[in-house]
């Protein structure tokens, strides 16, 4: 195997990862349409765009305990063509249920893809590089989330909502069985054991549940990816909708600009924060954390900004500086945790984060949906100030990565 191929691994993660966030993205890109064409209020639409979340969540631990048990190559691939298979199924709905079902299955499938190739990623990179891998595997979520709003926006306008998710599921079934030729399975820790060391056994399930809550480090930052990741699903969801009510965008530059103020900001960050993870971790163990935490901090006002900005360019500025905060939290979420965990463990516990990270967060688009039409003003003058909100959950998660830092460093 050549030495670059730790590095071969990440590209080829990449892709799929892209393929895993343009298809959950590109739904919300077309809800404009979907409230046209179906008469869905904003509740619905938010359930729609929940669906996703709390089965992706619900599944997460079990996909993490098959994961730290199973190849993980083959969840990876395996989970990419069942989640494509869903994405054309998209194209087919009619009715609400139609809508929610295919979200819940895609969420199924999709939570097996981050605890096992997370997991995968570790067994290639030790602690000098694994926060850079990350971060560079990080990036692919910008881009799918950036392209799969926009073109799935163009695709609506040129061609029908349902042409998006035919082009995005095609594409991922195809790069799924390219690479079950390419992509080869490591041995569990091979990053951090000796040549001559014996291949680890699995752990029993107590056991690797105690490999994970041994320290008060690993649920705080689970509760701290909770706190970011509300936020971050109400941008992934009504940023576009957001943009064509409040500022008069069209769906194609809502559906661009919404993920790519965002998105590209963070993807011109999360190396930069990778980088200087890596080198504070090596210094204090919990360097990565700090770099996290310091994102959520300078983010949270950002946050208010958008949802009170009066003007496009305030909204782009709030947008972009937001953008640039958050890779700064992005780029250790997984780094940060099997700093602290064995390698046997290490699926199971990004299982459990995205649980309790996801099925959380899952509650931040119902949260805008709701207040849109619950609240004294407008629709538009109640989303806005929900929005605005969500700077609240990115001071508690900072605050909670604060103290898993210290208690880190303790250790």
């Amino acid at each position: 195997m050549s030495r670059n191929y730790k590095w071969h691994v990440v590209v080829m993660l990449w892709f799929i990862c892209f393929f895993n966030y343009a298809d959950r993205q590109a739904i919300s890109a077309v809800f404009p349409v979907l409230q046209k064409e179906f008469g869905f209020d904003k509740l619905q639409l938010g359930l729609i765009g929940s669906a996703f979340m709390w089965v992706y969540a619900a599944g997460a631990p079990l996909a993490g305990f098959i994961g730290d048990r199973v190849r993980r190559k083959d969840l990876i691939l395996g989970g990419c063509i069942f989640w494509s298979l869903v994405t054309m199924a998209t194209g087919w709905c009619g009715k609400l249920w139609h809508f929610v079902t295919v979200r819940a299955l895609e969420g199924f499938g999709e939570t097996f893809y981050f605890p096992a190739s997370m997991s995968l990623v570790s067994d290639y990179h030790d602690k000098t590089t694994r926060s850079r891998a990350m971060a560079a595997h990080q990036s692919s979520v910008y881009a799918g989330t950036v392209l799969g709003s926009w073109i799935g926006a163009v695709m609506a306008e040129s061609f029908g909502w349902r042409s998006g998710f035919y082009l995005f599921g095609g594409l991922g079934l195809v790069l799924a069985l390219l690479l079950y030729k390419i992509l080869r399975e490591p041995v569990r820790g091979e990053s951090e054991r000796p040549q001559s060391a014996d291949v680890p056994a699995s752990l029993p399930l107590g056991e690797t549940l105690r490999a994970i809550f041994r320290t008060p480090v690993v649920p705080l930052l689970m509760l701290g990816f909770l706190g970011a990741n509300f936020v971050a699903t109400i941008f992934l969801t009504w940023t576009p909708t957001f943009l064509v009510e409040k500022f008069g965008f069209k769906l194609a530059a809502a559906g661009l600009s919404g993920a790519a103020f965002i998105h590209l900001a963070s993807a011109v960050s999360v190396p930069l924060a990778g980088f200087l993870a890596d080198k504070l971790s090596q210094k204090h163990r919990g360097g990565r954390i700090l770099i996290q935490a310091t994102g959520l901090l300078l983010g949270a006002g950002f946050v208010w900004g958008i949802g009170h900005a009066t003007t496009i360019p305030l909204v782009i500025f709030a947008m972009t500086a937001f953008g640039l905060c958050k890779g700064f939290y992005d780029s250790g979420i997984f780094a940060s945790l099997y700093d602290n965990i064995e390698p046997r463990a290490r699926g199971t516990a990004a299982g459990i984060m995205n649980t309790v990270g996801w099925g959380g967060g899952a509650l931040g688009p119902l949260f805008i949906g709701w207040a849109s039409k619950n609240g004294t003003g407008t629709e538009i003058q109640n989303m806005s100030n929900a929005i605005g909100l969500g700077a609240i959950a990115y001071v508690i998660a900072a605050v909670l990565l604060l103290t898993a830092a210290r208690k880190a460093n303790q250790r």
